[in-house]
């Protein structure tokens, strides 16, 4: 089963989850903000993808942390970051079963459900 994690509000999730419709493939939305991120899937995620892929330091959770955490981050403080505001991973993050895939461009869905 496919499961893509997110926020509901998030422009690039509304466009991924369109594209998922439009091309009738079946998924499971995980919603950050009412369910949370279980931490041990966190780690398989950095693990597999890295804490840089998935820390967005371009949005505006990222600006909001003091500069002195910023400087010193690492993969700790990341994942900490991460779990305590779950908005500040990069999105979507679309789970096929088989792997994890970061961010949403149809040319890259369309390879990836091409049957």
């Amino acid at each position: 089963m496919i499961t893509i994690y997110g926020i509901p509000n998030c422009d690039t999730m509304k466009k991924a989850r369109a594209w998922l419709n439009a091309h009738g493939i079946a998924y499971d939305f995980h919603d950050y903000k009412k369910a949370g991120l279980d931490e041990a899937l966190l780690r398989d995620w950095v693990n597999e993808l890295g804490w840089q892929t998935l820390l967005n330091t371009r949005g505006m959770m990222w600006r909001k942390v003091p500069q002195a955490i910023k400087d010193a981050i690492d993969e700790e403080s990341a994942i900490a970051l991460m779990l305590e505001t779950p908005s500040m991973i990069k999105r979507p993050v679309l789970d096929t079963g088989d792997a994890r895939h970061i961010g949403f461009k149809p040319e890259h869905y369309e390879q990836l459900f091409a049957n």
